[in-house]
Order: C-alpha cells, then sequence, then structure tokens
C-alpha cells in the first residue's frame, strides 16, 4: 500500500509551484484531483511545456469546472464533501469571491484540510502585492547573500517556500485530523517559508556573512577544460587533506586566517587549473574531500549515483512515446512502488470524478450543456 493511498486532494492550483507540491503527494498515491478552470492566455506557455507538464502533474487527474457558474459550484461542494484535502493558489480573496473558501467547504466538510498558498499570506499590509519568485526572495534578505544580487536558477521561494512548505503544512494537518477528527486552515506564505530558512545566515553580523562568502575552503573552482568543481572542506580535517591532495600542506593551519585568505585561493585556482574537472572528482573523491562536479542537466542524467537511486526514470506516455523523468525525491523502505501515468489532459476525467461522486449520465450531459463542466 502507498502511503496517501486513500487521500483525495483536489487541487486549484494553475501553476508549477502548486503542481510540485500535489505531485509529491501524488506520488505516494494520494488520489490528486486538477480542478480545471476555463482556459486563459499564459505568457509563459507552461501548459504548452510538455516536459514540465508530464513532470509536475503524472499520476493526476483531471476535471474541469467552471467555478464562476451556480452550477459549477454546486458539482465542486459534492466533491469537496468526500475530499480530504483542497489546495488552492489564487490570490487572497479570490475562493471567497468564488464562493469556494475554507469557511464555506468547513460547513460541508468539517473534516476538510484546506491549504492556500500565496506570496506574502493572507493577511498583512503585503497580502494584496503580486509577485514572483525574485520578489520574495529579495524581500526576505536570500538575495543579499549572494555576491551578485541577480536571480537564482533554482526557485527557491518557489519550489522550497512554496512547493515543500505545502506539503508539509498539508500532511501536519491531516496528521492532527486523526488525533482531533476535524480538518484546518493551512496558510502557506512563500515569504514566510523561505525567512525561516535563513535561520542558519541570520545570526551573521555582516561582516561575518562577507566572510563566509567567498573562502577558499567553500568555493567554486574552475577547471582545466573551463568547467568546475565545488569544494566544500568546511571541518578541518577535510581542509588538511585538500591542503595535501593540491600540494598546498603550509596552508593547513590557515584555514580560517583571512589575511591568507586571497593567497590561498590564488594558489588553489592555479592548481585546479592544471585538470580537467572529472580528473579532479576522481582524484578528490578517493581522498576523503567534500568535492563534487558542477553538472549540465544533460551530465547529471547519465552521472552513476543519480541513475542507481532511480532518480532518472523512463515513463511511457500514449501518445507521445517514452519520456525521461525526474524520479521521487523520497524512497520509503515499506511503501509500494508507484506506477506511473502520464499527466491527464484538461478535463479527461471529468465523466468518472462526476460518476464516483453519484453524479448520472443525464446529470453530467446536462452540466456539459450548461458549461458547468468540461
Amino acid at each position: 500500500m502507498m502511503l496517501l493511498e486513500g487521500i483525495r486532494i483536489l487541487d486549484l492550483s494553475q501553476y508549477v509551484l502548486g503542481q510540485y507540491a500535489t505531485q509529491i503527494m501524488a506520488e505516494q498515491g494520494a488520489d490528486v484531483i486538477r480542478i480545471e478552470q476555463p482556459p486563459r492566455p499564459n505568457m509563459t506557455g507552461q501548459r504548452t511545456n510538455y516536459f514540465r507538464e508530464f513532470q509536475n502533474n503524472r499520476n493526476k487527474r483531471s476535471i474541469g469546472v467552471n467555478l464562476k457558474s451556480p452550477e459549477g459550484r454546486e458539482v465542486f461542494y459534492r466533491l469537496a464533501k468526500q475530499a480530504d484535502v483542497i489546495f488552492e493558489g489564487f490570490r487572497p480573496g479570490v475562493v471567497k469571491r468564488l464562493q469556494v473558501d475554507y469557511d464555506t467547504i468547513r460547513r460541508i466538510n468539517p473534516r476538510i484540510v484546506y491549504a492556500s498558498l500565496s506570496g506574502y499570506g493572507q493577511d498583512g499590509p503585503y497580502r494584496n502585492l503580486v509577485g514572483h519568485d525574485i520578489n520574495y526572495l529579495g524581500v526576505t534578505g536570500f538575495l543579499s547573500l549572494l555576491n551578485d544580487p541577480m536571480p537564482p536558477v533554482n526557485m527557491v521561494g518557489d519550489m522550497a517556500g512554496g512547493s515543500l512548505f505545502s506539503v508539509i503544512g498539508i500532511l501536519m494537518a491531516l496528521l492532527g485530523r486523526e488525533r482531533s477528527g476535524v480538518g484546518q486552515y493551512v496558510d502557506i506564505a512563500m515569504v514566510d517559508g523561505v525567512i525561516s530558512m535563513n535561520n542558519w545566515f541570520i545570526r551573521m553580523t555582516d561582516q561575518e556573512r562577507d566572510e563566509y562568502r567567498g573562502n577558499p575552503y567553500y568555493y567554486v573552482y574552475p577547471t582545466k577544460d573551463d568547467k568546475h568543481i565545488t569544494i566544500g572542506c568546511i571541518e578541518p580535517q577535510f581542509w588538511e587533506n585538500l591542503c595535501r591532495a593540491l600540494g598546498h600542506e603550509e596552508y593547513i593551519p590557515h584555514q580560517l586566517d583571512m589575511s591568507k585568505r586571497a593567497e590561498i585561493k590564488g594558489a588553489f585556482l592555479k592548481v585546479f587549473r592544471t585538470r580537467t574537472r572529472d580528473e579532479w572528482f576522481e582524484l578528490l573523491k578517493q581522498k576523503d574531500i567534500c568535492a563534487a562536479p558542477v553538472y549540465s542537466f544533460e551530465e547529471m542524467y547519465k552521472d552513476p549515483q543519480v541513475v542507481s537511486r532511480g532518480m532518472v526514470m523512463d515513463v511511457n506516455d500514449p501518445s507521445a512515446g517514452p519520456a525521461k523523468q525526474l524520479g521521487p525525491g523520497l524512497k520509503f523502505s515499506n511503501a509500494a512502488p508507484r506506477e506511473w501515468r502520464a499527466p491527464p489532459r484538461p478535463g479527461e476525467n471529468t465523466a468518472a470524478v462526476l460518476t464516483e461522486a453519484g453524479f448520472s449520465p443525464d446529470e453530467i450531459s446536462s452540466l456539459r450543456q450548461t458549461g458547468a463542466v468540461s
């Protein structure tokens, strides 16, 4: 049995951060039903990017429901009565205007766990402020930690502060429901998540943060082939091993000597230019040194550790054939393996989901004709 088998999630989210959160739960057997709204222009092209769509929506189902129509809302209410979780990522106030907010739904289903994901949260002076990942990283102080405060490639605010904190909050609320018998509302703000992840750096002074950046023992070095290798020798024993491997034993006593930082880094930069990235990795991993290559995604797919952990897998799509996908990030000793399905087309499972909810064929046909479902 999969760990979340029997848990039904109605997913109102429309963008990758919400889709990724529910994908994590779908990987462990949750029945995730995407509530598709009538289409609108999408400047990111997100729905047309097949790899992204496949990656974040496999093993889900899809039903088209027009929440702006009274009939569509009634459909949603009947689905909510049988659901465990509702997850939405609209701007604060939207679900209330649509009459599908927590206060409305909990009167229908007191056991519902209702999670709202937004940039700044459901209250406070910024609650209605629009934003994206780069804005959240700016206001949380995260970008100030970078030497060049440009947007990082990985969306820390969206994927960690948003997606992962959503999963944590939903699962905690489900566990609490097992003890109390009632659900609750979960308010997830990406800004809150990023701030809470700064607990290491928040204790440092500006001077300490400057000293932390660019230390020779924690740096990315270019190699002979113009690629890069990462060094993370924080502990003294690893620093000693690194100095010996690079032929600079004289620097062993000076790991934290700020007056020698430029000298040591300059010497290391020259040494790392004498071998290729892969040559350095082969050498350093044999000497108990915290080192790893900087890979492209294409290189990462082929790395033996990544392959052995099942983090790249082939998933078959009946219409497009085999496609490489990233594997689940969690491994469990006592959970049934998942059979992977391609993501649904919008509204692909409308009839099946409505039938399970007790709608008759005539009712479904009538709802389609009125545009309440699609």
